[in-house]
């Protein structure tokens, strides 16, 4: 097969608990400790929120967006630190310069997720998980991060990888892979398809992707509203250039996770 005709290669990158990891770079003393990032909880009375935590402390049921005073009640034994903006954004600088490096095409989607083509320096998919174990190495010895991989021909299914193994996970979908991956997930994996949607499925009796994938498209249109073919069509699903001096990942082709895609969308564009 040709390199204009293959599958593409796409990976996921998803840094494990990034906050407070940062904050265990620089005090390693913290290492292994259920740390909390967020507002001060004041013995419990404190108000405001939890940023993120690490695993440590997810293991007591303290999850990022909780209020600070549940967290201290589940967590009285944590290590609370108040968020450190400026330390974040300048580390995610240089894990994102680090990833960049490893792409033929890149994309950062937030501070601490990106995704990569690597169609071009890699031939084969095995070739693009030597490439994810050399980049997850690196990263860990030169900001001492670990970053959960996922690796597949579309966006969504990478995204939809890099969380099964994590942290510090690679996980690998070949293209004849993908229906078996998919068929049996709840609807709610594809990311953008919320609590309201999923209710909607669920009550036509659809709970799985692979039930979802059997449904005929005027069907879903006649549910969820008209759906352009231009806007969901092959380019929905593909990578340009940027116009600037490095080459992107365009921010509006993330399948399911740009806040105007419609329903119907999100489920077209899970399959590459």
């Amino acid at each position: 097969m040709s390199s204009s005709t293959r599958a593409r290669i796409i990976l996921h990158c998803d840094l494990d608990a990034f906050y407070p990891s940062c904050e265990i770079h620089r005090d390693p003393s913290l290492k292994g400790k259920p740390l909390i990032v967020g507002a001060d909880p004041k013995n419990g009375k404190g108000r405001g929120v939890v940023t993120s935590c690490s695993y440590e402390a997810r293991k007591f049921g303290v999850r990022s967006g909780m209020p600070i005073s549940m967290a201290w009640k589940l967590c009285p034994q944590g290590i609370f630190v108040p968020p450190d903006f400026e330390l974040y954004g300048e580390t995610s600088e240089r894990v994102m310069d680090i990833m960049r490096g490893f792409a033929d095409i890149f994309e950062q989607t937030s501070i601490d997720e990106a995704y990569m083509d690597v169609s071009k320096r890699c031939k084969t998919y095995d070739d693009a998980k030597v490439l994810a174990s050399n980049l997850k190495q690196s990263l860990k010895e030169r900001e001492g991060l670990t970053v959960s991989v996922g690796i597949s021909p579309s966006k969504s299914i990478s995204k939809m990888a890099s969380d099964m193994q994590k942290p510090d996970g690679l996980t690998l979908v070949q293209p004849e892979e993908v229906d078996k991956l998919l068929e049996p997930l709840p609807v709610n994996k594809i990311s953008g398809v919320g609590k309201k949607t999923t209710e909607f499925l669920q009550n036509k009796g659809i709970e799985t992707i692979g039930q979802l994938r059997e449904v005929e498209a005027k069907k879903l249109t006649d549910w969820f509203g008209k759906d352009s073919e231009q806007d969901h069509g092959p380019g929905c699903s593909r990578v340009s250039k940027s116009r600037g001096s490095r080459q992107t990942l365009r921010r509006k082709l993330v399948v399911s996770y740009c806040g105007d895609q419609s329903p119907v969308r999100r489920v077209r564009n899970v399959y590459p």
